[in-house]
Parts: structure tokens; sequence; C-alpha cells
């Protein structure tokens, strides 16, 4: 028995099996640890000569002080002849999907919802959520009870929304705008996903004491295998030499280059400022990612691209917008535009993605560094990790950046396979960089030497 502050709560350390700390100063009042490291706040008690444990809440949502108060006003309850895990209980057996969600809607929008890492979820992640509830759980399976899910419910579900029965056009905001919901496997995924969430968010209230959504089998969808070939890195360079002439594609094409260059995600691109862009030290050290904070080592490439581009920045973004201080927001249709019809037509943005770190993978780099230079939160890739290995990146970032650039230019290597023959290909990118004249970068070239 500890005293529960917020102290004790957060060292409260889980086990095998799940374990109550009791309070000292409160009789029943305690903290229950689950093995996952969950923490939820409960209250125990006597009526009627049945013992009765009701959950107050999970910590985090609930702090040791506002747990304590709320054990005391049900503790005092139960002095005055009242049940209140009766009570609770009763009302939840009744709460059905929809009304289950619209309570975890108000709370996501709260910021009392945490997503990976135990971080707030990010705005673009509440909205898409919020837009899955809406067009998909409550519509398959709102009116249902909580506690009378099960497993075939949840198998059942994720087919419905893979066969596209919970398809429908929905209006948007926009003038004319609308949103057309289709379903499949990638969404079924995601969706079942999401009710994983919402269910343990049950548990957690005290609705039901097991998720029927968890062990389920999900289905593969749009496993990503594209990469570019040297002959399409050659025909990308071209579009992008040719679009670069005509204004409407500002800055459209450098955004693609950069996405080429540095493995970042689209979005990450789209919307770097220039607060994150740290030229000295050769990275990008983005404040907001899909992982949270991320550092990400770049090629001198993209260090004398960002150089130049500095020097006319007038705003916040490095590619903004046309209104005030905003990132550039007409990629996507640019993006459509220029490979439409050409031999390019169905590439993403994540193909360049993958293709950089495939190129990373042919010339000899583990899979750690190269998870490093994309941001993957594996393994003990962190910042730390990043400092102490700076050097070892950067000259990884350096050498696929250089080699993408050199594609992008025309350039044609000897070899005809990464895999064959990698001290030829270094050996040739060092003498294709070494043969261009410096452009003024602050960052001397003399770092390519150590490639080979």
């Amino acid at each position: 028995m500890v005293k529960l502050t917020k102290r004790a709560v957060e060292a409260a350390e889980p086990k095998a099996t799940d374990y109550i700390l009791w309070d000292e100063d409160i009789s029943g009042f305690g903290l229950r640890v689950f093995p996952s490291g969950r923490r939820s706040y409960i209250v125990q008690y006597r009526q009627r000569g049945r013992s009765r444990r009701m959950s107050i809440g999970p910590h985090g949502v609930w702090t040791a002080e506002t747990a304590r108060r709320e054990a005391r006003a049900q503790l005092g309850r139960v002095a005055a002849g009242n049940d209140p895990a009766e009570e609770r209980l009763e009302d939840h057996r009744a709460m059905t999907v929809k009304q289950l969600c619209e309570r975890y809607i108000e709370d996501l929008e709260n910021g009392l919802i945490l997503g990976k890492g135990g971080r707030p979820k990010k705005q673009s992640t509440i909205d898409t959520d919020i837009g899955r509830i809406r067009r998909h759980v409550i519509p398959l399976i709102g009116t249902r009870r909580v506690k009378d899910l099960t497993r075939a419910d949840m198998v059942k579900i994720m087919r419905d929304i893979m066969a596209g029965k919970s398809r429908i056009i929905v209006k948007t905001k926009k003038l004319r705008g609308k949103s057309i919901v289709k379903g499949g496997p990638g969404t079924a995924t995601r969706t079942l996903g999401l009710i994983g969430g919402i269910l343990t968010y049950a548990i957690d209230l005290g609705v039901i004491d097991r998720n029927p959504a968890h062990g389920i089998k999900k289905p593969k969808y749009k496993v990503r295998e594209r990469r570019l070939t040297e002959a399409e890195y050659g025909i990308l360079g071209r579009l992008l030499a040719e679009a670069k002439k005509r204004d409407e594609f500002w800055p459209s094409t450098d955004i693609i280059r950069q996405i080429a260059l540095t493995g970042c995600r689209r979005s990450e691109i789209i919307t770097l400022k220039w607060c994150d862009v740290d030229i000295e030290g050769s990275c990008l050290r983005l404040s907001e990612s899909k992982e949270g904070r991320s550092i990400r080592p770049i090629g001198l490439p993209v260090v004398e691209f960002l150089e130049a581009e500095r020097q006319a920045a007038t705003g916040s973004y490095v590619f903004p917008g046309y209104g005030a201080d905003t990132a550039f927001g007409g990629f996507p249709r640019q993006w459509n535009q220029l490979l439409g019809g050409t031999p390019l037509e169905g590439v993403t943005a994540h193909v360049l993605r993958h293709s950089f770190a495939s190129i990373g993978n042919d010339l000899g780099f583990t899979e750690v560094t190269i998870a490093a230079l994309l941001g993957h939160a594996k393994g003990s890739i962190t910042s730390k990790y990043i400092h102490v290995l700076d050097a070892t990146l950067i000259t990884a970032a350096d050498m696929i950046a250089g080699y993408v650039n050199a594609l992008l230019d025309g350039t044609r290597f000897q070899q005809g396979s990464f895999a064959l023959d990698r001290a030829t290909r270094k050996n040739a990118l060092n003498e294709f960089i070494a043969s261009r004249e410096p452009s003024g970068s602050s960052l001397s070239r003399q770092r390519y030497w150590h490639i080979g």
C-alpha cells in the first residue's frame, strides 16, 4: 500500500499478470496495473454483503488527484446506501456501438485519446478516424449493443467493408464538393484496427471486459514493391526538366525532385518549414512527422538546393502556397498532370521513397542505416542514435542522393544491376561527382571521397 500520487502511479511496474496497488489513505481506492503497462484507477467496496469493484478510468485521462476525488464521491454514495457499480452496469448494458463511438469521438476531439508513443493524435488522424467511424462503423454496427459484439461480428464488418457495403458518396463543405467512400481491403484493415482501439477504450470505461477485435487476421493490401529503374529515373528527370520551364508547375517539380533525393514522405517535403532545415548539420529536424519528431540526414544535392532557395525565401515554408504564409496545396493535381499519359503514369510519391530505400540497399548500406534515413520508428533508431552515427548517416545520404541526382540528370552507369559490382558503381558515381563544378555550397564536396 502506498499513497497513490502521480509519481507512485508512474513508478508502478507491470508484471506478468495484472495486480492492484491500494491507496494507504482511502480504503478501497486502488490502481490496477496491466501486463501491457496500462494503468486504471478503481474503487472497491462492499454492498449488501457483496464485494463490488468499479473502474474509475485510465491513468492519463484521469490524474491521481481527480481519481482520488472521484473515489471519495463514489464511496460517499455507497455509505448512503447506493451501489454505483450496479448502477453503472445497468447503464452500460444498454450502450450501443453508436453511443460508444460518440463518446469516443468527444474524448478524441478533446485530446484524451492518445496515439503512438503516448502522443496526442494529429488533427489529420483525428479527422480520418472520425470519418471512418461515421461512414463505416456506425452505419454497419451502430445499433448493436457493445457487450453483444463477438469475434464473428468483427470478421463480418471487415468483410462488409472489403465488399463495399458501406460505400457512399458524401457531400463536403467545399462548393460542389463530394467524397466517395469506397471501402476495400485497405479501408477494412484500418477500420478494424480503429474498432479495436474503440473497444479497448470501452474496456477502460468498464463496458466490456474483453476485446473481440483482437487477434483477427487482417488482409494484406497494396504490398508496395514498385521501384524506379535507371531508365525510369531518366524519364522522370526529363519530365521535370521540361515542366520546370513552365511557371505553373512550380514548385511541384522541385518537390518531386526533393522527395526522390531524400526519401521523405510527400507531406514532409510539401509542409517543410525553414525552421526545420539545418544546413550546417546536413539534416532536416522535423518537428512533426508520422513518427513524431524526426531527424533526417540529407545529401549534398539537397543541401545545395536548400541553401540556394533560402536566399530568396520570404515565408515560413520552403515550398510556399499562394495564401498568407501557407504550404503549397496544388501538388496532387500537378503530380497527375505531370505523369499522366507518360510511361510513369501510376507511379506515386511513395514509389520514390521506396526507390530511395532500395538504392540504399543496393549500394550496401545496412537496414538500420536506411531506416534512420527514412525516419522509420523501428528498433533503436532514435535522435540519440542519429547523433552518434552522424558521419556515417550523412555519408549514406550523400551517396544515395548523389546517385539519384545523377540518374535524374540522365547519367547511365555501366553495370546493368545495382547488385553487380558495387565498387564499379561507387567509382563511377565518384567520378561523376568529381567532374562537376562546385556550386558554392558552404559544405565541402570532399566528404564524397569517403564513399569509396
